[in-house]
């Protein structure tokens, strides 16, 4: 491989979906034993999605490197959840509040610094960011006495699945971006 030849993506696994209205109606009807797994799930997926987010950014410092042109700061993903003790926690109910919090506080954060990364690495791009209004969501769990919790999961589901979306067009949107420089050389 010569230097100015790009690395090659590698994607750690592909990022899965979480239907959220299958795994409710699922908690339904076994007594909320579906909520285990679900959550499970959901820690699980967006672990895996920051590892291969981490593991794009350094392609594209890489990359970077070889064009001789200055490297944003790689960002620091948020810290690892151990998905099987979150999980088990959620017998205690508490932290099933918690949990919603923390997945929407770190996408959030996530997709800030990402784009952060991304408008210095490729500055012709045009990402989009998401937003979660967590005070908002937390204010709707309060006055409905915790079953808000229900509708904020739900949002937060359906954030990290177009999150998920998203990040498949961002990493089409690189790899044609470093194509086109590699051929405009």
């Amino acid at each position: 491989m010569s230097n100015m030849e790009p690395p090659k993506f590698t994607s750690l696994k592909g990022d899965q979906k979480v239907w959220f209205s299958m795994w409710f109606l699922g908690s339904i009807v076994t007594f909320g034993l579906a909520f285990f797994p679900m959550f499970y799930r959901l820690i699980e997926n967006r672990n895996r999605h920051f590892k291969k987010e981490e593991a794009l950014e350094e392609q594209v410092s890489v990359y970077l490197q070889r064009q001789n042109r200055t490297v944003p700061k790689v960002n620091k993903q948020p810290r690892e959840m151990n998905a099987k003790v979150w999980t088990a926690a959620i017998v205690l109910v508490i932290p099933v509040f918690i949990i919603t919090y923390l997945l929407s506080k770190d996408l959030v954060s996530h997709e800030a610094e990402q784009d952060k990364f991304l408008a210095q690495a490729f500055p012709e791009r045009v990402f989009m960011t998401q937003t979660i209004p967590i005070k908002t969501y937390a204010i709707i769990t309060i006055v409905t006495l915790g079953f808000g919790v229900i509708y904020w999961l739900y949002k937060v589901v359906n954030q990290y699945n177009a999150h998920y979306k998203a990040h498949l067009q961002v990493e089409k949107k690189i790899l044609s971006l470093m194509e086109e420089k590699k051929i405009g050389e």
